[in-house]
């Protein structure tokens, strides 16, 4: 499986703040549907820290096209949304995005809108310092 052009990068901010990374990627079998999150783009980090336990899609919205990569985030959030709360509901799901990406893109009204709907918590980082910028719920 293919890994997101900043997946290692993240992963370095999240082990900065203290997360343990328990699964890389992160592996479901839900109803006979393996799911390797994120379908051989963008693999999951799992992490638990102070008992907490997390999964993290980490997208790179480095593609030609943002509203395409949104499309595509917003979509494997969903599926992966559904086949976590079945097979490990305790673990709560992040969407990760880039500092920039953050706050140029997903300042606008219908990308806000639509990330709200599908329930998304964010995580905001920077990939070129390897820091995480903020938490989203």
């Amino acid at each position: 499986m293919a890994k997101d052009f900043y997946h290692n990068d993240f992963r370095k901010a999240l082990e900065k703040e203290g997360w343990i990374i328990t699964h890389d990627p992160y592996v479901m079998n839900v109803d006979q549907i393996g799911y390797e999150i994120d379908l051989g783009a963008e693999p999951l980090v799992a992490a638990e820290k102070d008992g907490k336990k997390i999964a993290i899609e980490i997208k790179s919205f480095v593609g030609p096209s943002r509203l395409n990569e949104f499309h595509k985030a917003v979509g494997q959030f969903n599926d992966y949304y559904v086949a976590l709360e079945m097979w490990e509901p305790e673990r709560v799901l992040y969407l990760a995005i880039p500092e920039a990406t953050y706050n140029s893109f997903f300042q606008k009204t219908v990308i806000q809108k639509s990330i709200e709907r599908i329930g998304a918590k964010l995580v905001v980082y920077n990939p070129q310092i390897q820091i995480i910028v903020q938490w989203i719920n």
